[in-house]
């Protein structure tokens, strides 16, 4: 997909972070938006600032781990413009500690937003584009997390290799089905975003933090507050992508040797690696 003026995008989790973003590129493209967020408020804010543009857009607060409201937002897509032609599985929240303190909750939390709100969008949105027979595009928005296996972030990881191999499967089905249907994978690792404070759409509270959690949110904070990439700059290298047809896109390439490391322990079937033996400088020490 070269050409997005007049097309119509659908972003979840736009109210902010890498969806604010695309948004706001998309609609410098020309292109139609449908916003979607959990926080009515963020979600307001990005559609006052686009409407100011003179952006044609619909906005709808959606919970993407509850099938039947990302179905609504699927049908609201359609009565508005008609089709779609762009779609942004970006929706995303955090959490981390010790795997085997996480609570039933933090799993349903995690695996319905970070999993199954990607699940939905695939489910209601791509048969749609089929039956368009447009020229379309699919971007889900997985991490590093779902090509590593680190430390204190077990039921993040988890849900981001769900959301990798859902990916490149979906690539693999529209490929066998002879689809015009892009894929793109983004991976991005740390950037300043508010995915942090992901408790604050937390639906419930979570209970006590264990020390091995208070961990995992302290080296959170710190490396989404100091990442050096910026959001905008991952949507410019998501729409490039985009142009180019391009699956992949690692935001971050020097994690690669990390991602090669983990690869090749597979290949000669060793015990897993340090994830940080390249980046011993941000591993969390004990707990």
């Amino acid at each position: 997909m070269k050409n997005f003026a007049g097309k119509v995008a659908v972003i979840t989790g736009a109210g902010s972070g890498f969806g604010r973003e695309f948004a706001r590129l998309g609609a410098s493209l020309g292109m139609k938006l449908v916003l979607a967020d959990i926080e009515a408020q963020a979600l307001a804010a990005t559609a006052d600032e686009l409407r100011a543009r003179g952006v044609e857009l619909i906005s709808e607060r959606v919970d993407v781990s509850q099938a039947a409201e990302v179905e609504r937002l699927a049908q609201r897509s359609l009565e508005a413009f008609g089709k779609v032609h762009l779609l942004f599985n970006n929706a995303g929240v955090a959490a981390g500690g010790f795997v085997w303190e996480n609570s039933a909750k933090d799993w349903e939390w995690l695996l319905g937003v970070n999993l199954m709100g990607v699940v939905h969008g695939v489910r209601c949105f791509v048969p749609m584009m089929l039956e368009q027979g447009d020229e379309c595009h699919v971007v889900n928005t997985a991490s590093v997390a779902g090509l590593l296996s680190t430390q204190l972030m077990g039921i993040y990881n988890v849900s981001k290799h769900g959301v990798v191999t859902l990916t490149e499967t979906l690539y693999n089905d529209l490929r066998l089905k002879g689809a015009n249907i892009g894929v793109t994978l983004l991976c991005p690792a740390y950037v300043p975003t508010n995915i942090n404070q992901s408790e604050r759409n937390r639906p419930d509270t979570g209970g006590e933090q264990t020390e091995s959690m208070k961990a995992a949110q302290a080296a959170m904070d710190k490396a989404v507050t100091s990442g050096r990439v910026s959001a905008e700059d991952v949507a410019q290298m998501t729409f490039d992508a985009i142009r180019e047809n391009r699956f992949y896109v690692v935001t971050h390439p020097k994690i690669l040797s990390s991602v090669e490391l983990r690869l090749q322990d597979i290949v000669a079937q060793r015990n897993p690696s340090d994830p940080f033996t390249f980046k011993k400088d941000v591993a969390v020490k004990g707990v």
